[in-house]
């Protein structure tokens, strides 16, 4: 038996997330003995886990990192507090420097730099380590295996980042599986001496786990509503653009199109600035937020259309669930896009802008022909791809 290591942040909803209990689920156990370490041993899909996984023990240095800095000084990480108010400060002038919009990826990677020192080691020793989730520090520097194995789950040509010392960190792994062929050449663009190391393996999807689930009961209004009805599945952040969703339903309402609403799913750190920027468009009673649900699929079930408004994705896990269900997609053309839909085949993509959002809903809104078309492709499309964990193995074995 190869023994085997997975680590993650949490298990908190998203995308991610989801896609790690459908690769633990359908993982070889009769050839791998398998260990989970999870930084935090928190997030609704704590309960969904593999139950022939070995959950590693919280260790409470790591668990620190879903914490805020004042929590984290008092529950006494008082180095791990102060290396996180160094981070925050210095990649704050770096982005201010840099006049950057969004500098938390480059804060997150001092924050592993400066807290490395004061993290314990895993004792035991594995055949294979996987990192599911970036930064990949902990793998990298805390683990001890013969072989390591990164994931990449963005969009690396967007995000910025401090490329020496991603380097430093790329190098303690053998292999890296990227979930698109988008997706590893926008990374490959950003790190071209790394090349020899990529491969691509896509999120493992379950079509019968999601239809399943899909059929469960809400309560919600949205079952009931006869508008119009987009849904999105998203995290409340920056990369996920549900503030240009919000202006992009503006400009609907504004062309007369009154009777659509928009309603999300998600929760995250922008939600405050979401509200307010509905309340300050007029649009309480038209774009909904639904909050957290640990069962997004009833929801993509009862809209019209399923939109991605995102400024960047590696391979957005919602869009291909929605395909599963059957749900005309409308995402924007972020750089990986074009391996998630085939344009106008069982998805449409749109101009990645406000009002690229709103035109490419405008169209599938008015032309029933082609929602319909969207629909009856994704229907006769086999999105099942458990076959993608044969890429995987075959690693364990070079």
């Amino acid at each position: 038996m190869r023994k085997v290591l997975i680590s993650s942040f949490d298990m908190e909803v998203g995308g991610v997330e989801r896609s790690l209990i459908s690769m633990l689920n359908n993982f070889d156990y009769s050839n791998n003995e398998v260990d989970l370490m999870l930084y935090s041993h928190t997030g609704d899909f704590m309960p969904m886990l593999n139950n022939r996984v070995n959950l590693l023990n919280e260790v409470k240095q790591y668990s620190t990192f879903r914490k805020s800095i004042g929590e984290t000084i008092k529950q006494g990480n008082l180095t791990l507090g102060l290396a996180r108010i160094l981070s925050k400060f210095l990649a704050k002038i770096n982005g201010k420097i840099k006049n950057l919009s969004e500098y938390g990826i480059y804060q997150m990677q001092l924050m592993w730099k400066y807290s490395l020192p004061f993290l314990s080691k895993l004792d035991k020793k594995y055949d294979v380590a996987i990192s599911y989730l970036w930064p990949h520090y902990f793998v990298a520097e805390k683990v001890q295996a013969k072989r390591k194995i990164a994931w990449i789950h963005t969009d690396y040509s967007t995000i910025e980042t401090d490329v020496d010392m991603d380097l430093k960190m790329w190098d303690k792994f053998d292999y890296i599986m990227a979930v698109s062929e988008e997706c590893k050449n926008a990374f490959l663009k950003k790190y071209p001496s790394l090349k020899n190391k990529v491969n691509v393996m896509e999120n493992i999807t379950s079509p019968d786990f999601i239809r399943e689930m899909a059929s469960e009961n809400i309560e919600e209004n949205i079952k009931n509503d006869n508008s119009f009805k987009l849904v999105s599945v998203a995290r409340l952040s920056h990369a996920k653009g549900i503030d240009n969703a919000v202006r992009a339903l503006r400009v609907l309402h504004n062309r007369g199109l009154t009777n659509i609403k928009w309603y999300v799913v998600g929760y995250g750190g922008d939600e405050q600035m979401i509200r307010n920027l509905i309340k300050e468009n007029d649009l309480e009673d038209s774009f909904i937020l639904l909050g957290k649900k640990i069962n997004p699929y009833p929801y993509i079930c009862a809209g019209d259309i399923y939109v991605q408004p995102s400024r960047y994705e590696g391979k957005a896990v919602t869009v291909g669930e929605a395909q599963i269900l059957g749900k005309p997609v409308v995402i924007t053309n972020y750089a990986t896009a074009k391996s998630q839909v085939r344009d106008n085949v069982d998805g449409y993509i749109c101009e990645l802008s406000v009002e690229g959002i709103a035109n490419g809903i405008e169209k599938l809104y008015k032309n029933k022909n082609l929602r319909i078309k969207l629909w009856n492709n994704c229907k006769n499309t086999d999105y099942s791809n458990i076959y993608e964990l044969d890429k995987l193995y075959k690693l364990f074995y070079l």
